[in-house]
Order: structure tokens, then sequence, then C-alpha cells
């Protein structure tokens, strides 16, 4: 089981230190990372880790591809790897959705959300990818998630990688806040493609439809990454192996967990790994890696057959009709480029 200790105050970027003044810190931009790790939401963590633009000051964590217990583990396994300095504060979410049963997806991740790297063993048997120490916060994660955007409004980058039942409930407890971030980047939804989980509906969407209707419909400064986009950057098995030649235990843990999700896609007939949460974390880094469309979006959260999905008004506008709220749709992406910059900061040198 992690070890906690509380989460502290932000180190001051500059002022008066023990010996004297201090010089100002580059300015970083602060950001949050909500996720349900997942064998695509590790590798988008390590990408958020490994950015120098920015500093990941809380990862908070959410019932999904697997129960959120496994999820905070696997948070905890992530930064015993990456080992950033200060690490992130974290918090546990929600251990189901609004409404219905959880929804898990470890036919695609594995029961430990790692395709097993947890149950990695040294000869004297070590785990090769120990838990660190986590710096819990006092409560739930919707409450990291209001404090984080009263703590830094107008420049807060929240990237949400799983359902987004933190998220909305982080909204009812005091919306205006939320608004008020840099931005919002949700890996989700399917416009105009088929669903990975039904024909219409994504599977973070699907896991709590109530929750992204919620979400979609505050206004906030969102962007939307779905599978339109997400299915086009394929990490190939040839390009993973080029892994193995590295040293470094970032690129060893990176190799061994996407070794392992191309071995349970194999059977489901998935020749490549779909890096659908690292091209979130892509997009909140660098928005031109895609292009994008301002549109209305909501989520359909009754229907036998559309529950879950993500309908976009595609009507001219029309007076008289109430608008549903607009967010950026990312529709189009240069995946060579994001590839590009996915693999140097995961192994850097080899681009």
């Amino acid at each position: 089981m992690w070890i906690s200790h509380p989460c502290r105050a932000l180190n001051p970027s500059g002022g008066l230190g023990q010996y004297g003044p201090v010089s100002p810190a580059p300015v970083l931009v602060p950001v949050l990372v909500d996720t349900d790790p997942g064998i695509d939401d590790a590798l988008a963590l390590i990408l958020a880790l490994r950015s120098p633009e920015w500093r990941v000051e809380a990862v908070t964590t959410v019932a999904g591809n697997v129960p959120v217990e496994v999820g905070t583990r696997n948070v905890a396994r992530i930064l015993g790897v990456v080992q950033p300095s200060p690490a992130p504060c974290v918090a546990v979410g929600a251990t189901g959705p609004r409404a219905g049963p959880p929804v898990t997806a470890t036919h695609v991740h594995g029961d430990d959300g790692l395709g097993g790297t947890s149950r990695l063993r040294r000869a004297d048997g070590s785990p090769w990818f120990p838990e660190a120490p986590l710096r819990l916060h006092e409560a739930d994660a919707a409450d990291l998630i209001v404090h984080s955007a009263r703590r830094w409004p107008g420049a807060l980058v929240v990237v949400a990688l799983g359902p987004l039942t933190n998220l909305a409930a982080a909204i009812d407890r005091d919306e205006a806040a939320l608004r008020g971030v840099r931005a919002v980047v949700v890996m989700g939804g399917a416009v105009a493609v088929g669903g990975n989980v039904t024909p219409v509906a994504e599977y973070n969407v699907f896991a709590d439809p109530e929750s992204a209707a919620r979400v979609l419909a505050a206004g906030l400064p969102l962007t939307l990454v779905p599978l339109d986009v997400t299915c086009e950057v394929a990490w190939s098995a040839q390009a993973v192996e080029r892994l193995s030649r590295a040293t470094g235990r970032v690129a060893q843990f990176a190799l061994a967990v996407a070794r392992a999700g191309l071995g349970l896609l194999a059977p489901l007939g998935e020749p490549a790994l779909t890096l659908h949460d690292p091209l979130a974390v892509g997009v909140a880094l660098d928005p031109s890696l895609v292009e994008a469309d301002s549109l209305p979006v909501a989520v359909e959260v009754g229907g036998v057959h559309t529950r879950g999905m993500t309908v976009v008004d595609r009507r001219s506008e029309r007076s008289g009709r109430a608008a549903w709220p607009r967010c950026r749709v990312a529709r189009r992406v240069d995946a060579a480029r994001f590839l590009r910059l996915f693999e140097e900061r995961l192994w850097p040198g080899s681009a």
C-alpha cells in the first residue's frame, strides 16, 4: 500500500530566503491531471511530468479503466519512476459514476491497469518499478480541483484523461472557479467517427455520461480531444521497440507498459498502441498539434443505443432557439509531429 504524507504549500518563486534574496524561478504553467491509469494514461502522465514547460501541481484519480484504489497505486508507481521534484499533490476521487455501476476496461489494460507491469520483480523479489510515497490532499479530488482553480486563476491547465466524475463534482462546488482556469483539455467523445464501447459512444464519456454532460454544459474554456483525432495517433510495435535501446528508468517503464498494452490489444485485432490520452496532454502542451472547430456539443444520457453519445448541433443558428455551450473540438491532427514530441520526452535524443 502506498504511504502518504500531507501536501504542503507551493514553494515561492522568489523573495527572501534563509540566506538573502532568492532569484525568481522560471514561470511554469501550473497543471492538474485527472486520470484513471490505464496504460495510455500512464504514458500520458509521464509526458506531462517530463515536459519542462509545465509544473504538474496536482494529480487526481477517478474510477474508470480500473477501480480508483488501483489507479491511485498506479500514480504512485509512475511517480516512483519519474521522480519529479517537487512531487505533485495527489487526491483520491470518485469510486464510480454519478449513475449506474462502474464500467471498467481491464480487458484492455489488465487487472492492475498496467498490463501486469506492477507484478514485475527483480531476482531478489523487489518490484522493478516500486511505488513512491504520495503527498495526499486532505480532502477528495473535487476539492483539490477547486482548490487549484482558485489558487491559479487564469493560469491553471486541467487535463482530464478519464471519466469526468471528479471534474463534474468540482463544477458543482464552484462553477465560477472552474470557468476561470486557463484551459480544460478533455480526452473524450466521438464526433464524426464511431465509438469504441458502443457504435456511438467513446469510453470516458460512456463510463459517466451524466458527469460528461455536466462538464460540457458548464461553459468552461474546454477543448475536446475525441476519437476522431486520437485514433490517428498509432504507436507501432516497431516504434515501441526502439525504447529497448534506452537504459533510463522512464524509458524502461514505458517499454514494459507499451509491450503489455500491445499484448492485450493483439487478440482484439489492434496492431498498434493508440495514444488517446498522451495526445490530450500533447494538445494541452501545444494546441497547434490539432485543428479545432468551435462547436455546440452535448451528451446523450438516455437512449437504448445512444447513451454516452457526444452530439454536435450542426444546424445553422436561428433566433429563438436555445444554443448549447460551445467548446473547441479537435478534428484533425499532425500525428507525426506529436509522435516526435512524445518519443523525445520519453527518451531524450530519440528523435
